[in-house]
């Protein structure tokens, strides 16, 4: 898997500084009593366990610290290690693939909320649709397998490419079969994508990078997944053996929970979207 990553400095000083932030690392133990140390990117996931934090965990006898990345893998590494006790900001497919190609034994403990990915251009350029792509226009698209896969099915779904049969998530560049627009494809580190506007037509950009850099989904892409049928909804992800743990259930269970759908809801006005109960 070509696995999205930042520089293992980075990664490394990302981790440092959440652990600092947030008064200490995981406690390597269970129980309801301990403090439950979750990983997470900054938007949305962050803000979904911060409103969490302050306003339902102490009612519900949860002692939640959170660690914030910036990156996709340090999360997973950082679980899979000790360092957190559970993570929040990855949909199932990334979570498996992560798995296989790292060898780790993480698992996903309930889904939360779908972050649909979305194509972006700069206004100046006047692309308003899809459609609007001029010959030979260049198009970036996130470099990990799963959201590479995942951003050309999205192109694809309106006819701006065209995928061999079959291919579903795991698509490549390579399995591009019509372009007749002859758009370059390029693939790029997810963070990068909304910093690499000015010098693209366009990117297909993850959701939690879209809203850290202002944009919104809802309004200000020009392309944007359905809800129906999503197989990419985010979810919080434990290691294996760990999924039982009173404080991860408990967790879950605020996650999924009325008080936070209402959060979501109001705060991201469907540029995120809960999942629906049962």
């Amino acid at each position: 898997m070509r696995t999205s990553t930042i520089a293992a400095a980075a990664g490394t000083l990302a981790l440092a500084l959440g652990l600092t932030a947030c008064g200490g690392s995981g406690s390597g133990s269970k129980g309801s009593g301990d403090k439950l140390v979750v990983g997470a990117t900054p938007t949305p996931a962050g803000e979904v366990l911060a409103y969490i934090q302050k306003n339902l965990a102490k009612k519900a006898g949860l002692d939640l610290q959170i660690t914030e990345f910036t990156d996709y893998v340090t999360p997973n590494t950082a679980l899979q290690e000790g360092s957190l006790d559970a993570n929040l900001y990855q949909h199932t497919p990334y979570l498996k693939d992560f798995n296989e190609s790292k060898k780790t034994d993480l698992v996903p403990v309930t889904e939360v909320y779908l972050p649909p990915m979305g194509v972006y251009a700069k206004k100046p350029k006047g692309i308003t649709d899809v459609a609007d792509l001029s010959e030979g226009a260049t198009v970036g698209i996130p470099n990990d397998t799963t959201n590479e896969g995942r951003a050309l099915q999205l192109l694809a779904s309106k006819g701006v490419i065209g995928l061999k049969k079959g291919v579903g998530g795991t698509a490549t560049p390579e399995d591009i079969t019509s372009n007749p627009k002859k758009l370059t494809v390029k693939p790029l580190e997810p963070a990068q994508l909304p910093r690499s506007l000015d010098d693209l037509d366009a990117a297909v950009i993850n959701n939690n990078f879209a809203l850290d850099a202002g944009l919104s989904p809802k309004k200000d892409s020009i392309l944007l997944e359905s809800s129906k049928g999503n197989p990419y909804n985010n979810v919080l992800a434990a290691k294996k053996g760990d999924a039982d743990d009173p404080r991860i259930k408990k967790l879950a269970k605020l996650l999924t929970s009325p008080e936070v759908k209402k959060f979501i809801e109001d705060k991201y006005k469907g540029s995120v979207l809960p999942v629906e109960a049962g």
